[in-house]
């Protein structure tokens, strides 16, 4: 009975999914698949998922990367078709290692979906270090040194496959959202200031982070009341979270409409997932606080029961108040040309 509910409830992907594939391109037509998008995250957010997310996001990505009103970074990338595994770093191993466990587990992957990943993540260091800064500054020198949950969330979504995960993500680095979902993509990149590459502080950190206290003190002034207590910035478990694409925090079909409500909708509404997952944890934020114990509630604690799909009204009241100030902010992280 519930697949055969599942089935009669799919018409609205389905025609959404039409419309992405052959998109009217008339002024608007972002903004109504938007709206569609959002009407399908209200009313049955568990279609977001398997093959449907997939495709929702490949066709999304696609358009927007090849309209350049609506790319943010210009790139040109020159494929190597020769890309080698080289010697993994133990971070890279351990990520892997995990990757593959879960991607198995979800019956995502394949039984050689390990040299395929690793392959997803050479293409990814290459393709990254072509908008590096070359520079002879130590601090400037050296790739990313944490593991890309991001590709590695795309690598699953995708099901394994190699070369869509590739693809998606060399469309993908196009758009401003990137610049906040795929954290290695900033690394020393030559798309921010060389003071601002060369502190190795991300926009995650000095953008969104910023932005989620800033929201916090105006919409939950006992959570933040709570964090100053505590002695402990709400900045820090946030950017734990973004930095890790909410791995070992959120379920999988969390994690997915996290990564699809951000492209589907702008990336500053990873700042209102972190007001939302911190309302959320209000009553225990609370409780810890007293216990003294708060800090490693919220970095060794998985955020039990949170669903996307309750807040996401919220969310889009969130966005009618803060969207015009945070995305003027964010679209400055890019070095301007003169």
């Amino acid at each position: 009975m519930y697949n055969i509910l599942i089935f009669l409830l799919d018409d609205d992907v389905s025609k959404l999914l039409s419309a992405l594939k052959n998109p009217d391109k008339q002024v608007g037509w972002i903004e109504s698949t938007q709206r569609q998008f959002c009407e399908i995250m209200k009313r049955k957010p568990y279609v977001v998922s398997g093959t449907n997310l997939s495709e929702l996001i490949e066709k999304f990505v696609l358009h927007l990367s090849e309209a350049p009103s609506d790319c943010y970074f210009d790139r040109k990338y020159q494929a190597d078709a020769n890309v080698t595994t080289k010697s993994l770093t133990s971070i890279q191993q351990l990520g892997i290692k995990m990757t593959i466990s879960y991607g198995k587990r979800l019956n995502l992957l394949r039984e050689n979906a390990e040299n395929d990943l690793c392959q997803v993540l050479m293409h990814c260091e290459n393709f990254l270090k072509q908008t590096s800064i070359k520079s002879s500054q130590c601090s400037l020198r050296g790739g990313y040194v944490s593991y890309d949950w991001f590709a590695s969330s795309i690598f699953l979504i995708m099901r394994g496959n190699k070369e869509k995960t590739v693809k998606f993500l060399q469309q993908f680095s196009h758009l401003l959202v990137s610049a906040f979902l795929w954290i290695p993509q900033l690394h020393h990149s030559s798309h921010l200031s060389v003071d601002t590459a060369a502190s190795g502080i991300h926009p995650v950190y000095f953008c969104s982070a910023h932005y989620v206290e800033m929201l916090l003190k105006a919409e939950l002034p006992l959570v933040f009341s709570a964090f100053h207590m505590a002695g402990f910035a709400p900045s820090q478990i946030c950017q734990q979270w973004l930095m890790q694409c909410f791995w070992n925090y959120l379920d999988w079909s969390e994690i997915c409409h996290y990564i699809s409500i951000c492209i589907f909708l702008g990336p500053d509404y990873q700042i209102y997932m972190c007001i939302s997952v911190l309302k959320h944890l209000q009553q225990e934020i609370l409780q810890h606080t007293q216990n003294q114990d708060l800090q490693v509630f919220l970095k060794e604690e998985a955020l039990h029961e949170f669903r996307v799909s309750d807040y996401f009204r919220y969310m889009e009241n969130l966005a009618l108040t803060y969207r015009p100030v945070l995305l003027r902010d964010m679209k400055n992280i890019r070095v301007q040309s003169t």
